[in-house]
């Protein structure tokens, strides 16, 4: 089992809100949340900056994403005047800080209940969940009597059989149907999970897709770019596209094309892959609180109440809170982050740091301990329930920790800043899509046949939790290319909630988790066919320029930098992951597996490609 504890942001002192909302509106179901008192009060184990340190940090960079915000992603995000910053600790009423912390994203709701939140020094709107939230959905889901889940990736069995749970216990006779090829290897999946022909609720694609009031469109991105305009053709008028993914309009963008106007086009991304999605939802039966965070959108709303139909999904797969944000923020933010520290990152790193250990003299089975153990193990339970600061503060040396940090943390966002704009511009986008076209010739490859991967699954065998090595070095590495993955994030005008999920929430407490009970393969691979191209085509990018120019640096004496040492102590990233620590109940996860779980025997286009040892 395995530690998992859920963030949310610090909110304090719930009531009605002051805040002035727009006609549209419904502000009897508005509330704001203050930050009030001191901060060592709300943010456990973790020091914070004073008040004085951190309003003016906090004013430059709440000017600075302002007019990025408002210059660079004006087609998708409300501009809004520079805000007064509120630091961590500062006493405020709730109208002040409603008003100096006007969110650029709104969530209009009619049934659920959504707050605002300050997260270091920016509001930003949620909506709890909660499994007494689900005597709202008859009311949420209003003419939805079919839902179609089209697909059986990572995402669709969790999504399938989390929806069907959810409805029968609010007492729906809406019927969730899975869609799929007539000869679709996971026909006989999907009937172990229980959706049958017999029942109505297992059929072909298109055939589901055309009787359906709301169609999760969970295949994989490479078949939503080739089938998207027979799809959309197919839909009902009336009906709702559900996405979990904002890759869809990234393909349309680049393809000068737009959704039916006849149509809601909506979209809920759970924050975790698809077995982490099910397990948690199933622990928080006996566990409140349990589940994985999702964002979402609403791209087009042609019935007047998408907004709602977005949130009863999303509250139906029991996240246990949903931020806003759009379609194409989600897409930049989540094929990035699948490519940096989530996944291609991580993956590159554990290589590279392996390979110095060993010339080093460390013997094998340490060199893994003290790369793949360690992050998996003492670091991410670490951040997880701390925080990422928390990591140097409770290292022993701090000055091996910094000195990796210095020397990796620039390789690292010149990758990501690369990556990033890859996403922005689409390309990225267009060779998943050609990579899928060459499946049938090349299909993905295995990436856990090297030594260091046997060697890990004897350690794994002989592991004793309390005995796995804090690396500072290793530290100072992981740390270094997620501090640079949130400020590339934040620079590119992604809300604080986004950038915590991206880039710290899934890494430590849904992807992780899987590393370290199987191994690269078993955490990439269970995983959408985007994540793993992407996890495959860019950790040998941060494995080299790590070998090439951090580790070398380090090796000629580089040192400490002042300059980046100030500016990670001093981050406001850090007062907003503590926030998102501090109301976290926590929750034992042990890994799954099985039909409907986690697999751990894979494809590559049409070929298996490998099966995962324990």
């Amino acid at each position: 089992a395995i530690k998992r504890r859920h963030r949310l942001p610090v909110t304090l002192d719930k009531g009605p809100s002051g805040v002035r909302a727009s006609p549209s509106l419904h502000t009897s179901h508005e509330y704001v949340t203050s930050v009030a008192g001191s901060s060592h009060a709300y943010i456990p184990k973790m020091s914070a900056m004073s008040a004085s340190a951190a309003a003016p940090i906090a004013a430059r960079n709440a000017s600075k994403l302002t007019q990025r915000r408002n210059t660079a992603s004006a087609k998708t995000l409300i501009a809004a005047a520079p805000r007064r910053a509120v630091a961590v600790n500062a006493t405020v009423s709730a109208a002040a800080t409603a008003e100096s912390t006007k969110p650029h994203l709104d969530i209009n709701t009619k049934i659920f209940e959504k707050e605002l939140v300050d997260v270091a020094g920016e509001g930003e709107y949620i909506v709890r969940g909660g499994r007494h939230l689900f005597a709202k959905l008859p009311e949420a889901l209003t003419g939805i009597k079919t839902v179609g889940v089209i697909g059986w990736g990572s995402q669709a069995p969790a999504q399938g059989q989390n929806f069907r749970d959810s409805l029968a216990e609010a007492g729906m006779d809406t019927k969730v149907v899975v869609g799929l090829r007539p000869d679709s290897a996971s026909m006989g999946e999907a009937r172990k999970c229980g959706f049958t022909e017999e029942a109505g609720t297992l059929g072909e694609t298109f055939d589901v897709i055309a009787k359906s009031d709301l169609v999760l469109l969970l295949i994989s991105d490479g078949a939503q770019a080739k089938l998207y305009p027979r799809i959309l053709a197919a839909m009902k008028p009336g009906s709702t596209l559900g996405l979990s993914h904002g890759f869809l309009l990234g393909v349309m963008n680049s393809d000068g094309t737009t959704f039916r106007p006849d149509i809601n086009v909506v979209l809920v991304a759970p924050k975790g892959m698809g077995p982490s999605v099910r397990r948690l939802y199933e622990q928080g039966k006996e566990v409140g609180g349990s589940g994985i965070n999702a964002s979402f959108a609403v791209h087009q709303d042609a019935t007047g109440n998408a907004t709602d139909i977005a949130l009863g999904w999303s509250v139906a797969l029991g996240s246990p809170f949903t931020f806003a944000t759009t379609l194409e923020m989600e897409y930049r933010s989540d094929i990035f982050g699948e490519r940096g520290i989530l996944l291609g990152g991580v993956h590159g790193i554990v290589e590279s740091l392996y390979r110095r250990y060993v010339k080093e003299g460390m013997s094998k089975e340490d060199a893994f301990k003290n790369t793949v153990e360690c992050i998996t193990g003492p670091i991410t339970k670490i951040i997880s329930t701390q925080g990422i600061k928390a990591v140097y503060e409770q290292v022993v040396d701090k000055k091996t920790f910094m000195t990796a940090y210095s020397a990796s943390y620039k390789p690292c966002k010149d990758i990501l800043y690369e990556c990033y704009e890859e996403v922005q511009s689409t390309n990225e986008i267009r060779s998943v899509v050609m990579a899928n076209e060459r499946f049938a010739q090349f299909p993905m490859g295995k990436i856990d046949g090297t030594e260091m991967w046997k060697v890990g699954e004897e350690v794994r065998a002989k592991r004793v939790e309390s005995e796995i090595p804090f690396n500072a070095f290793t530290a100072g590495v992981y740390c270094a290319c997620m501090m640079a993955q949130i400020d590339t994030l934040r620079e590119k005008g992604h809300s604080y909630s986004e950038v915590c999920n991206e880039s710290v929430i899934e890494a430590v407490d849904s992807l992780n988790p899987y590393m370290h009970a199987r191994g690269v393969a078993f955490m990439v691979d269970n995983c959408s066919y985007t994540a793993r191209l992407g996890s495959r085509k860019w950790a040998p990018r941060f494995d080299y320029v790590l070998d090439q120019q951090a580790y070398c640096a380090v090796d000629n004496g580089s040192g400490i930098d002042a300059e980046l040492e100030t500016k990670f102590l001093t981050n406001p990233a850090h007062i907003a992951v503590a926030n998102c620590c501090a109301l976290r109940p926590s929750v034992d996860i042990s890994v799954k597996f099985g039909v409907g779980y986690a697999r751990d025997e894979f494809t590559g286009g049409d070929k298996t490609i490998g099966t995962i040892k324990k």
